[in-house]
């Protein structure tokens, strides 16, 4: 894991100067070495700092080939890629190194762009090709390795992050765009960031890069199963076993490393599925880390401790307070470079602060399981709304229904509707239904809205970001004809996965104290198998995720593997706080700072903080996330003082 910059200019020299300041920028990624690479004609510059995992003395980037033609810069993890090398070694290429990135500078020697379709793993990559005279870069294909880019004037600028392109000379500004996309539905649109001009290399894609100019193109996206056609694997014991070898296999695969691997842990199904599998393939059980919160019904290490205590597993509690929240909010906004809607920000932040203390730069985590096999509540409404849930007649659907949301607080605005929201009918008229997660962004969104200042809300009048939103899918490729649960597996992992829980979220917090994160079940060829698995595997009755519960049975106690999905969420601020965390909701959202964010109305915001005392329970936990949002915006206007051509 490293940080990337690159630079390309077609006319003028590129600045060594830059490129040196935007690298220093990205030093927390990659503390262990930093390494620049500048043409002879000073038309491309490339900048490496790194994290040193794999071969650890002989690993150092930017890499060449043999001949001195191509030029690499690497962040993440490639799997077998031994096997690969093997392989290039036996067509005649030469290596230099021990490390996994350097296969990329041979795979594409020999298959040109199409290498990509030869890579397993977790990463974002930029080469330079010296005798065609295009840059390549590309991305890893559900966007655990973040990239962005930006183009000035005759310069293409490539990062691992949008502070890095500030660093190099790129102004600072609010996208007024992505910010009332994010605003209405929280996310950005998918090839955005909230900063104008500088975009964000999709998740599957890669993008070329010359004197023709530049273009993105797509090589993988997720495909679910059309509902006319029959599933693989109908054998419900064979397809237990199935996932459970390829689970393995994708554990086993993301355990090589030259330096100690830990794992998070939170006690819910899916990170204790892989402590366990890491502590059966592993020489040892892992050191296993969690996060502790104050409030009962958010804090689970009382079920991380038990599933530690199974495996033999040493565990480190990392307690989070209240108080630490709103302390450390803005330097975790800042790293994330996006809004957050929880605390649940800050808990990851300072988990990854405390595996680095320890010694740790890898982390197995159990990220991705809920995309790929269902497990959401939301998922489970859409299945009961639209796809009938295994059978019942409708006063039985009603109260599974309402089971569903009086079970689920914590995602009360967030993940299950809450309340009023805004205008869904483009959804339902592309879908032919509205998946439950957009019917609860819409009510964020809702709430959003209403602390935005009229000026701006005027300037998108008419938009519906909804609609657009879906406009910028492949609706008749990847939808039509999908199970409505599948559709909103597919819209999830467009908004949610890439732009928030794998950027901001996870590589965002991790990569702010130098820790990889290595996401099993996030391993495309365990996608395509779960893809083909009946959608009765995945949700059965009122039980998520049950063909995994049963391929893990073996491995866990008896309590995690009859737990329900618990989300991570930290107390809500706006439920819970002491004096301090009142405090500063009250002090930074009355305050002068929130006047200097040009999209909120300060009026707006106080009239909510005045009505929150007497709101109902629901509704404080709803309205929590879009305070949030707001002090998540004025973290950012704080941190990179963004500028703005909102009036």
């Amino acid at each position: 894991m490293c940080g990337l910059v690159a630079l390309l200019a077609l006319e003028s020299p590129v600045d060594p100067q830059s490129l040196s300041r935007a690298l220093l920028a990205l030093q927390h990624r990659g503390p262990d070495g930093a390494g620049t690479w500048v043409s002879p004609d000073r038309r491309v510059g490339l900048g490496h700092a790194r994290l040193a995992v794999v071969d650890v003395a002989g690993g150092a980037q930017p890499i060449a080939n043999e001949h001195g033609t191509l030029h690499l810069i690497v962040n993440g993890e490639l799997y077998f890629s031994d096997d690969l090398r093997a392989d290039l070694e036996l067509r005649g290429h030469h290596f230099r190194s021990r490390s996994d990135s350097e296969v990329v500078l041979h795979l594409y020697e020999e298959y040109g762009v199409d290498c990509l379709a030869r890579l397993r793993g977790e990463f974002a990559f930029v080469l330079w090709d010296g005798p065609r005279r295009r840059l390549f870069a590309a991305r890893d294909r559900f966007g655990i390795r973040p990239l962005c880019y930006a183009v000035h004037g005759d310069v293409l600028y490539l990062a691992s992050e949008a502070k890095a392109l500030f660093a190099a000379g790129l102004s600072a500004a609010w996208d007024p765009d992505a910010f009332f996309h994010a605003a209405s539905l929280q996310y950005v649109p998918p090839d955005r960031t909230l900063f104008r001009g500088v975009r964000q290399l999709q998740p599957g894609c890669a993008l070329l890069a010359g004197a023709e100019g530049l273009r993105t193109f797509r090589y993988w996206d997720l495909d679910y199963r059309r509902e006319a056609r029959p599933a693989a694997g109908t054998d419900e014991t064979g397809c237990i076993r199935e996932l459970r070898a390829r689970l393995e296999d994708a554990v086993r695969v993301r355990l090589r490393a030259d330096v100690p691997i830990a794992c998070q842990l939170s006690g819910g199904l899916d990170s204790s599925a892989v402590v366990a599998l890491t502590a059966r393939l592993g020489s040892r059980a892992p050191d296993c880390f969690t996060v502790s919160f104050e409030h009962e019904g958010y804090d689970e290490s009382a079920a991380a401790a038990e599933v530690a205590a199974h495996v033999g597993a040493p565990l480190h509690t990392v307690r989070v307070t209240q108080t630490d929240l709103v302390e450390h909010l803005e330097a975790a906004v800042a790293q994330g470079e996006g809004l957050a809607i929880n605390g649940h920000l800050v808990g990851k932040y300072l988990l990854a602060r405390a595996i680095h203390t320890a010694g740790y730069k890898v982390v197995l985590t159990g990220e991705g399981s809920d995309e790929v096999l269902a497990g959401y509540a939301h998922l489970r409404q859409d299945l009961l709304q639209e796809g009938g849930g295994g059978g019942g007649f409708e006063p039985d659907r009603r109260a599974r229904l309402a089971r569903l949301k009086d079970g689920n607080l914590p995602s009360a605005g967030l993940m299950l509707a809450e309340g009023e929201g805004l205008p869904l009918d483009a959804v339902r008229g592309a879908l032919g239904f509205v998946p439950a997660f957009l019917q609860a962004k819409a009510t964020l969104g809702h709430r959003m809205q209403g602390l935005l200042a009229d000026g701006f809300l005027a300037r998108f009048q008419g938009r519906d970001p909804y609609g657009e939103c879906l406009r910028d899918m492949d609706v008749a490729g990847r939808l039509a004809g999908r199970h409505p649960v599948d559709q909103s597996s597919y819209l999830w992992c467009k908004l949610a996965l890439a732009n928030y829980i794998l950027r901001t979220l996870g590589d965002g917090m991790e990569m702010a104290h130098a820790v990889e994160g290595r996401l099993p079940f996030l391993d495309h060829e365990l996608f395509a198998f779960a893809r083909t698995l009946p959608l009765s595997l995945k949700i059965r009755g009122d039980v998520e995720k049950y063909v995994l519960r049963e391929a893990v049975r073996d491995l866990l106690p008896d309590a995690v593997y009859r737990r329900p999905k618990q989300p991570f969420l930290a107390p809500p601020l706006a439920l819970f706080g002491n004096t301090r965390t009142a405090g500063f909701l009250q002090d930074t959202l009355r305050g002068a700072d929130l006047a200097v964010v040009p999209f909120l109305d300060p009026a707006r915001v106080r009239a909510l903080l005045d009505r929150l005392p007497g709101l109902p329970t629901r509704e404080r936990v709803a309205t929590d996330a879009a305070l949030m949002m707001a002090l998540s915006a004025v973290c950012l206007q704080r941190r990179y003082r963004l500028g703005s051509d909102v009036a």
